[in-house]
């Protein structure tokens, strides 16, 4: 790798969401050795809250999905900021794309650390299940990394002899340089991860300290992580069947959509006690974060604690039209929420005020409302059980003869809990095209502003007949509406920092 510096302070866990760090950094003079900082299972419980847990982040993802795609359209108030990107002009120079791979690196750097030191500790014998559970959690931790670097970096998630990352599992030498390697081997270290995990990591899920859930690692995140998994990798049995223990062990329901305040939806009382950080709606308070509902791994961003604020991506200082607002939800993306009848999502995604242009209505987002003092700060939902849901319906319509009506079923399910209203019909499908176009619909207004629509493009696009759905009026200039599928942005370039300081790596296909 380019350059290479070890992670043993708990201090050092912060990494800013736009920095092109090195994946890898190196030693600095005077920095305490790890005999005299590491003795006890204890103070590898502490590296691992603060400096591993506490530098996960994927609002490098959130942005980058965000704006490549069909998410977001123009402000009237933003002079330009990231109008490149929203128009396609991507290059191995990107800020989002060097801050996916580095934190995510220094995620993998900071578990090899703390692996390598755990070998020098001897536990006590009241320590040792507590040692082992910590060593799991990180391995988790670093699969989890992995996984997020291969869904945007490898050529091919599907073709096990394609191109992946680099693969590093020891802390390397200042001049280490590594290349990268086939999908398979990544795929291998991410297994030998959650394996080990299965053998060792405590089998609760109880929201007790100190590892409380849904903010650390439990066996539903790891059935839910190897569902995602191997959804990515086209092996629709295994995803199915860690989906379905995902929702079994977690002990969590879907969210539903009522009670709703009483009067009419969108009237100007009801908004007052929708929007209310006191709202009673259970699926508007997993995004103010007075409650976890359906979550299953969510990174915490407490108030004046670790980690940036999520809505400051698309506004400057406050969710509505008075906030300086960057960015508004992609009017493509509107009309799929108004496709919906007595649908909660409009309302807990969408503020109530709008922008009315010359040929469109503008809506800013509020999937991140931000929660007292800091209005633009929320917990990072990383795996809910909508997406396992989703995950099962996409695996149905993937069988040798599709199961429609079981991937219409998981449909429904979702579209129900979110109705305040009626009942929804069951859809119906007629081919695996047809069927997958609405699962992308669905993952595209249930995850919106998650992180994930480039990847669900990437992988499922050619077989729905899905690319880039932009409206005419997402930008203030005539731009292309969409990319085709097999255009080569479709994965993203290794960073020019990384390819500087290192000779082996092979930049991706266009770039």
């Amino acid at each position: 790798m380019k350059k290479v510096k070890s992670f043993l302070i708990i201090a050092l866990a912060s990494m800013s969401i736009l920095s092109c760090k090195d994946a890898i950094d190196i030693v600095q003079a005077g920095e305490l050795n790890e005999a005299t900082v590491f003795k006890t299972t204890s103070d590898l419980e502490k590296y691992l809250n603060g400096a591993i847990y506490a530098g996960l982040d994927n609002m490098n993802q959130i942005k980058f999905s965000a704006v490549f795609t069909d998410e977001l359209s123009t402000a009237p108030t933003n002079t330009g900021w990231d109008y490149a990107l929203h128009r396609y002009f991507l290059n191995s120079d990107d800020s989002y794309a060097s801050g996916i791979w580095a934190n995510n690196y220094a995620t993998i750097n900071k578990v090899n650390r703390l692996l390598k030191i755990a070998q020098t500790i001897t536990p006590a014998s009241t320590d040792i299940a507590t040692y082992n559970n910590t060593l799991a959690e990180a391995r988790v931790l670093r699969a989890y990394a992995y996984l997020t670097l291969q869904s945007y970096f490898t050529t091919n998630m599907k073709d096990d002899n394609a191109l992946g990352v680099m693969l590093s599992t020891s802390v390397p030498e200042i001049y280490d340089q590594l290349p990268r390697v086939s999908n398979a081997n990544i795929w291998a270290q991410i297994e030998s991860d959650l394996a080990f995990a299965d053998v060792n990591l405590n089998t609760s899920n109880a929201q007790v300290a100190p590892h409380p859930f849904p903010f650390f690692v439990s066996k539903s995140f790891v059935s839910a992580l190897r569902a995602r998994m191997y959804l990515y990798r086209g092996k629709y049995t295994q995803a199915k069947q860690y989906a379905q223990d995902a929702i079994t062990t977690s002990g969590v329901n879907l969210t539903i959509a009522t009670p709703i305040p009483t009067g009419t939806p969108g009237s100007p009382a009801w908004n007052n006690s929708f929007y209310s950080e006191a709202t009673t709606n259970p699926y508007r308070k997993i995004w103010n974060d007075t409650s976890n509902g359906e979550c299953i791994f969510v990174l915490n961003r407490p108030i004046g604690g670790v980690g940036g604020n999520v809505a400051s991506l698309f506004t400057t200082n406050k969710t509505d039209i008075d906030g300086a607002v960057l960015w508004t939800v992609g009017l493509n993306l509107v009309s799929n929420f108004s496709s919906y009848t007595n649908d909660i999502r409009p309302f807990a995604f969408m503020d109530p005020k709008q922008w009315t242009g010359a040929d469109a209505v503008y809506r800013v987002i509020d999937k991140y409302p931000g929660k007292g003092t800091q209005v633009l700060k929320n917990n990072l939902k990383i795996v809910r059980l909508s997406e396992m849901k989703l995950i099962l319906a996409e695996c149905a319509i993937r069988e040798a003869t599709p199961d429609y009506v079981t991937a219409a079923n998981y449909i429904k399910e979702v579209r129900q809990a979110r109705r305040y209203s009626g009942t929804v019909a069951t859809p119906t499908y007629t081919s695996i095209s047809s069927a997958l176009q609405d699962v992308l619909k669905e993952r595209r207004v249930e995850l919106c502003f998650e992180g994930q629509r480039y990847i669900d493009l990437r992988r499922v696009g050619a077989d729905a007949g899905v690319s880039i759905d932009r409206n005419a009026q997402d930008d203030i200039v005539a731009t292309p509406l969409t990319l085709p599928i097999t255009d080569y942005r479709f994965t993203l370039p290794i960073p020019t920092s990384e390819i500087a300081g290192n000779p082996t790596i092979v930049q991706n296909p266009g770039y």
